[in-house]
């Protein structure tokens, strides 16, 4: 399938996409293979198994860069290694950016459509008290594909433990992306995650403020249990004790 969007005034994007299905054990599966051309020159090149990212081609490094999915037996390198990815990836290169520049010139140049991001912060994990774990920032669609994360401590930029990843497209042909921070939460650190794009008229910053009081909560919780039942012992053995007088008090009985 080649989509071109000018007349949708998303002149700057061509999409090929190579649809292969099979069938293995009466469960059927879906390689797609995905050449994104733009109108600032860069290309984007990737096959994906389920919609989860196999490989794509880094052409600034001139290689192919295999992802996964962890799921996959064997060397990726190796399963692919005769079917020249890299050389045939150049070839729909070139082809996307002819289509694009036709695309282009058919159209008159139309204005570029724009998406602004949607975004949200989370923790990959539930926050304990000095425990390490990693925010999420994560960014859906948008359009186009280019964006900047920045992460805020306390008001001060922070770099070290961001680890931010490549941008994938979404059906609709937008694009999400992540960028994640490794942290120890703290009752008095806040942290925040800004997002900048072309579509958006001023940055958009989420906050995230660490929130221990369903521990407490529980912790209460457990307190006002273990001293019920303490309660209830302590009742018990009054009440066993009362009764064995009782019964010694009586000779018959």
């Amino acid at each position: 399938m080649t989509t071109c969007r000018s007349h949708l005034k998303r002149s700057a994007l061509v999409i090929l996409m190579i649809n292969s299905f099979c069938a293995s054990s009466q469960i059927a599966h879906e390689f797609t293979y995905v050449v994104g051309c733009f109108g600032n020159g860069s290309t984007e090149v990737q096959l994906e198994f389920d919609s989860e990212e196999v490989f794509y081609v880094d052409f600034e490094r001139k290689e192919v860069e295999y992802t996964g999915p962890d799921f996959f037996e064997g060397d990726l390198r190796e399963i692919f290694r005769n079917m020249n990815i890299y050389r045939n990836a150049g070839r729909n290169k070139n082809a996307c950016s002819a289509i694009l520049a036709y695309c282009t010139t058919e159209e008159k140049h139309p204005q570029e459509e724009r998406d602004p991001p949607e975004s949200i912060i989370y923790t990959a994990e539930e926050i304990e008290p000095g425990v390490k774990n990693s925010l999420i920032c994560f960014v859906n669609h948008f359009y186009p594909p280019f964006i900047k994360f920045s992460w805020t401590k306390n008001g001060h930029p922070v770099s070290e433990g961001v680890l931010t990843s490549r941008y994938y497209p979404n059906n609709d042909q937008t694009f999400h992306q992540f960028s994640t921070l490794t942290f120890i939460p703290s009752e008095t650190d806040i942290y925040s995650c800004t997002v900048e794009h072309v579509a958006l008229p001023r940055p958009k910053t989420r906050i995230w403020e660490p929130d221990f009081s369903h521990q407490s909560i529980e912790h209460d919780v457990f307190l006002a249990v273990a001293l019920s039942l303490g309660m209830l012992a302590f009742a018990a053995g009054i009440f066993l004790i009362f009764k064995a007088r009782r019964m010694n008090s009586f000779p018959g009985s």
